[in-house]
């Protein structure tokens, strides 16, 4: 089966980076680290780590006209991704996030939209020859850092063409069906599927019969039939809603975290590279928590993605 190609429809973000001891409560200051911009941006992120991977990808997005955005689009030739589809925006700043990790590798992310809120569905309709370089055995990723209206364009272009589109809901936010009906493969994590099933705690081992009815509830009778949760620690499962089928927790390598900032971009990332080279979808999965696991042992997002030859070398 011959590979297809990974094509992001998204967000581009310079990161701004502080370490701190803790992340401060409401109303607290606290002393951080010196301040490091660096590469991000959920959608950015997606097509780097593919790209580092040895991927085929192509992103389609925003940035400013500004010393962030030539940054960004830098870093992503040096991945390897095609961003002949970056539009490069005047008068308006590139999109930015503000992130304070601590001394667990957990974080906190504020986003400020800037270039990424002006990627409308007529820029994704005119780009014709992004998607038609899609086929049947390529992947779409998607998130939610750009307009919904983006994002459905998007979707369609790819069904259109018979490519399988992959939705992670995040930042999360309810969507309806005219989204959900053109999505093959929908990714959350813990906290996003709380959020979808409205159950508030769930145990990530144990036996998931409620989680899919209530799943099912959430999604309705269309939409997408797979759904892939990300847990952290815990690995990966796989549901699907047509069967009522839940894999079995798929093992996350045991690492101390430095930073998870990223880390679920890279699963994503590495399950749509993998499912367009022609892998299973547990196969995937397996691959990209392994490669989830890769990012949190280093700082920042881009900069910690592995290369298939650090991949294949890394002993956690």
């Amino acid at each position: 089966m011959a590979s297809g190609r990974v094509l992001v429809v998204g967000s581009l973000n310079a990161d701004l980076v502080v370490r701190t001891a803790r992340i401060p409560g409401p109303g607290e200051t606290v002393t951080g680290s010196d301040l490091v911009i660096v590469p991000g941006g959920k959608s950015s992120n997606q097509a780097a780590a593919v790209g580092k991977l040895g991927g085929d990808v192509a992103l389609l997005g925003c940035v400013g006209n500004d010393g962030n955005g030539t940054m960004l689009v830098e870093s992503l030739k040096t991945s390897g991704v095609d961003v002949s589809q970056v539009a490069v925006l005047d008068g308006v700043s590139t999109g930015s996030a503000m992130i304070a990790v601590d001394d667990a590798g957990e974080n906190c992310i504020i986003v400020s939209p800037g270039a990424n809120g002006h990627l409308s569905a007529k820029d994704v309709n005119a780009a014709e020859t992004f998607f038609d370089s899609a086929g049947e055995s390529s992947i779409l990723t998607l998130c939610l850092e750009v307009s919904l209206e983006a994002v459905k364009a998007a979707a369609r272009q790819a069904r259109e063409r018979g490519a399988t589109v992959v939705l992670n809901v995040s930042p999360y936010l309810k969507v309806g069906a005219d989204l959900l009906d053109l999505v093959d493969i929908l990714v959350v994590n813990a906290h996003e599927l709380a959020d979808l099933t409205e159950q508030a705690e769930f145990d990530a081992l144990g036996d998931w019969s409620d989680v899919v009815g209530a799943t099912r509830r959430a999604l309705g009778d269309s939409g997408p039939r797979t759904v892939v949760v990300t847990l952290g620690a815990d690995g990966a499962r796989t549901i699907e809603l047509s069967s009522g089928e839940v894999s079995e927790p798929i093992p996350a390598p045991k690492i101390t975290p430095v930073d998870t900032t990223g880390s679920g971009d890279a699963f994503l990332a590495a399950l749509a590279f993998r499912l367009a080279e022609g892998d299973t979808l547990g196969d995937a999965c397996a691959f990209a928590v392994r490669v989830g696991a890769y990012a949190a042992t280093g700082e920042g997002a881009q900069n910690s993605y592995p290369t298939a030859q650090q991949l294949a070398e890394w002993k956690p």
